[in-house]
């Protein structure tokens, strides 16, 4: 078939298996907060936002119906929340949090892709304090900083940053803020329900790694890459700017 055949049969193999650890993440999480209290969005602050948190990185409605429909049944089972921490390249701090039945694999199959990549897992508390919880929205808009920044605080949205390259603004509020923000975001910046590019709670670096030399940016991005496509890995966040 020739080289090129390879490459593209290998870059599609990564991209599939991108999505299927995506679509496992997204099934777990929806799983579990429809588990929680009534699996029904309307009624499930919990479930609501996982689902939104997913839509808006584009997970298929089959998959969230099919985590939601899992929760109905009897079937039960039992995912346990974990958090490993450690340092990737160029000394950049990682924080990996996973949901898994078995913890012995999860962190084996997470300190083999620090240890791969030139990373080392450390101990709890050795890069979490590198990061702040905040609700992130971000999607495209023609309005100004200024304008989404005044319309959010007039709105009682709790606001921490708003940021703008290009078209794409980037918003930060608390954690509780997150839902209120993204009500605020529809109805006063037009924006729709599948518009959203980011809406979710996760974790944001207060001191970002610059001046990172390109082979280590190559090892880093793998270490990620890999961690992401892990079947136990719920979410990696780093602080290299890369």
């Amino acid at each position: 078939m020739g080289r090129a055949h390879e490459v593209r049969a290998k870059r599609m193999a990564q991209t599939n298996a991108a999505k299927s650890a995506l679509f496992n993440r997204a099934s777990k999480e929806i799983y579990l907060a429809a588990k929680s209290g009534v699996p029904d969005p309307k009624e499930n602050l919990a479930l609501r936002s996982a689902i939104e948190k997913w839509k808006a990185q584009h997970v298929t409605r089959d998959v969230i119906d099919r985590a939601v429909a899992k929760a109905k049944s009897k079937d039960s089972a039992d995912f346990i929340p974990g958090r490993y921490e450690g340092f990737g390249p160029a000394g950049v701090a990682i924080m990996v949090d996973t949901l898994s039945d078995n913890e012995k694999r999860a962190f084996s199959a997470v300190r083999a892709c620090f240890t791969h990549h030139g990373g080392n897992v450390g101990n709890s508390g050795c890069a979490a304090f590198n990061f702040q919880k905040m609700g992130v929205i971000s999607f495209d808009s023609d309005k100004s900083n200024e304008e989404i920044e005044e319309s959010l605080i007039m709105n009682d949205v709790d606001l921490q940053n708003v940021d703008k390259d290009e078209s794409t603004v980037v918003i930060q509020v608390t954690p509780e803020a997150l839902n209120h923000a993204r009500e605020v975001c529809m109805s006063e910046f037009a924006v729709g329900e599948d518009d959203f590019s980011t809406c979710e709670v996760t974790y944001v670096p207060s001191v970002t790694v610059d001046n990172i030399s390109d082979d280590d940016k190559d090892k880093l991005q793998k270490l990620i890459d890999d961690l992401d496509e892990c079947e136990d890995v719920q979410g990696v966040y780093h602080n290299g700017n890369l």
